[in-house]
């Protein structure tokens, strides 16, 4: 199969979307299919082989926000465009990015969605023609619901079905401001039927998007995000737990991820001191924005006298994060709001780290497939710190959990089974496909 795989960069952070979708494409391509990794808006910044690696950035970031500002630069000839496809000027526009928020964004977003009706219609077509000089592919598959604007001209050029991954949009979409939120959705809705596969991670996030989008459940498919085992070498065993017990968080650094609640209830664990010893670690992305959080919390817990034991390791590479995972005893990311999926938790459980999460989301999901974990109630750092407390005075039971978790890496939450359960989505769809599909257009690869 030849699919093509359109992603967006997320400036200097990191991404757990982009990180899912160049997995499934180095999956892809390990099992013999041809798969192109498009990048769009900004490169991928991953810690691990970029799959994008040689092939064209597409709607380049500083670009697509001049369109939207000026009905000139719309006009103006190819050559101005290109000069604002410099290295250092992408760079510079991935640092701004940190600092975006989606009540900033309204018009904008809008614009994307409406697609060859938006004020970025140029950039789509340079992409299509793009994919014209290419091998006509099999499939198109967009990462999320805010590229789906491009889907009509894709289908109506190539004559090939789009597929859209669905991850997570809803918190972006609901932060927008109140004079463009409904507009968002009701056009979103209407472009999504342009599209004739959706694939979200979780049965949670398809039922909502499904209701907020009005999708058909035949046009859903849901399959389980998942990580190279290969790339987390050197799985801790059952006899590797540290002592004493370290409590770790490894997300965003951020309120929305749940990271107040896990130092409150880490204080909370630490002035009981039925768990002698007990350390904090926090890892993940830490940008510009998240830093008053984190100078906070760290001011918070200095008063609570525990910061002693409390390191932070924000915006670490590969390597640093497999040896910050393997170094910890439970991980828990309390997130507040509607988390699809979670890809940290997989990767804590190809390190054999069990979790501690909120029942609610996308979390029951993902803890009761893989056995390696326990649930607790959203919000409230007590009864976090409960079942924290209740897992880490059960070694037998904390090692249970882990090598579950280990196992459901290998066997459930693995790129090529996410590859291979998208294949089969695709594969049907392309059938069905082609049993409707019109007449290629003239000029079509």
């Amino acid at each position: 199969m030849n699919i093509v795989q359109i992603t967006p960069g997320a400036g200097a952070m990191y991404c757990g979307n982009c990180f899912r979708d160049n997995a499934l494409v180095a999956a892809l391509r390990r099992a013999g299919h041809e798969a192109l990794m498009i990048p769009v808006y900004l490169p991928l910044t991953l810690d691990e082989v970029n799959q994008s690696a040689g092939t064209p950035l597409f709607f380049n970031g500083i670009n697509v926000y001049l369109e939207q500002k000026s009905a000139w630069f719309r006009r103006a000839p190819e050559w101005v465009h290109r000069l604002f496809n410099s290295p250092r000027l992408l760079k510079w526009a991935a640092g701004r990015t940190a600092k975006t928020r989606a009540s900033d964004l309204g018009d904008i977003t809008l614009s994307m969605i409406r697609g060859e009706e938006g004020h970025q219609a140029r950039d789509l077509e340079e992409l299509i023609t793009f994919l014209k000089t290419q091998v006509r592919p099999d499939i198109v598959c967009l990462s999320n619901a805010l590229l789906i604007g491009m889907a009509r001209r894709i289908k109506q050029e190539l004559n090939v079905p789009v597929a859209c991954v669905l991850q997570g949009e809803d918190g972006f979409l609901d932060g927008l401001p109140d004079s463009h939120r409904e507009l968002v959705w009701r056009t979103l809705a209407e472009r999504a039927r342009d599209v004739d596969l959706f694939i979200p991670p979780t049965r949670y996030f398809g039922e909502l998007m499904g209701r907020r989008l009005n999708l058909p459940p035949e046009r859903i498919r849901v399959i389980f995000n998942g990580v190279n085992p290969e790339e987390y070498p050197k799985p801790r065993t059952t006899g590797e737990f540290p002592n004493p017990p370290v409590l770790g968080f490894f997300a965003r650094m951020c309120r929305e991820k749940g990271l107040p609640t896990l130092v409150e209830a880490f204080i909370q664990l630490k002035a009981a001191n039925r768990i002698p010893g007990l350390r904090l670690k926090v890892g993940g992305g830490c940008g510009p924005s998240d830093l008053p959080l984190v100078n906070e919390l760290k001011g918070k817990l200095a008063a609570a006298g525990v910061m002693g034991d409390v390191e932070f390791h924000p915006n670490v590479d590969r390597a640093a994060k497999s040896d910050f995972l393997r170094s910890l005893s439970v991980l828990s990311v309390p997130a507040l709001y509607g988390e699809a999926f979670g890809l940290y938790l997989v990767e804590a459980f190809a390190q054999g780290v069990p979790v501690v999460q909120p029942r609610h989301a996308g979390f029951p999901e993902v803890v009761e497939a893989s056995g390696a974990g326990i649930l607790c109630e959203p919000g409230s750092a007590p009864a976090l710190a409960k079942a924290l407390e209740s897992l880490l005075a059960d070694p037998a039971r904390l090692a249970s959990l882990g090598a579950a978790g280990l196992k459901a890496a290998r066997e459930i939450f693995n790129a090529e089974q996410m590859a291979s359960e998208t294949l089969a989505a695709c594969t049907a769809t392309i059938q069905d496909f082609r049993k409707h599909r019109k007449p290629s257009p003239a000029g079509a690869a």
